[in-house]
């Protein structure tokens, strides 16, 4: 009897292993939203790592959460160290990349709660009076990560705070071109 029953086991071990090699090696993650604004004024709240305090999602989840500031006040170089509770856990951003109006690109580093370095990217595109914004995050699956992602995407992990994110974007981006217009 305890042959058949290892047996069994194994089998099921080695489907798991094969299903879970076979899972995508990278992930992405995108969203965007039009904000009523021009790219100079989009770009300035993404460029500045200070800025995020306004309108990145994981501030509300955390709003105890300690952030510290390395290098420029914005663009490459610019890095910003935070630690949080367990749902934003800690880690660092550093701007790798940044073309004014236009794009910048940030290299993402986890700590805690797992270790992981992702890429994320903001583009800007003018459409006539208006601004469309993407986000998106790219990364490498390692085999924990592939199987952890057969239960639980990176769309269901971030999605929703990236949509979060870019609607406090554009209210606040939105807000601000008022007040300056009045």
């Amino acid at each position: 009897m305890l042959i058949p029953t290892l047996s069994i086991i194994a089998a099921v071990v080695v489907l798991f292993v094969i299903v879970v090699a076979q899972q995508p090696r990278t992930f992405r993650v995108v969203r965007n939203t039009t904000i009523a604004a021009p790219p100079a004024a989009v770009f300035v709240r993404v460029n500045d790592l200070h800025e995020w305090e306004a309108w990145s999602p994981w501030q509300k989840i955390d709003p105890a959460m300690t952030q510290t500031y390395d290098g420029p006040p914005a663009g490459v170089g610019s890095s910003m160290w935070w630690s949080g509770d367990k749902k934003v856990g800690q880690g660092r951003m550093t701007i790798t990349e940044s073309r004014p109006d236009d794009f910048v690109r940030l290299r993402l580093e986890f700590i805690r709660p797992f270790k992981a370095t992702n890429n994320v990217e903001f583009t800007l595109q003018p459409q006539a009076d208006q601004t469309l914004v993407t986000w998106a995050m790219t990364g490498e699956r390692n085999f924990f990560f592939k199987a952890f992602g057969l239960f639980m995407s990176m769309e269901k992990m971030v999605g929703g705070d990236f949509e979060r994110g870019l609607a406090q974007l554009k209210s606040v981006t939105e807000t601000a071109g008022s007040t300056v217009s009045q």
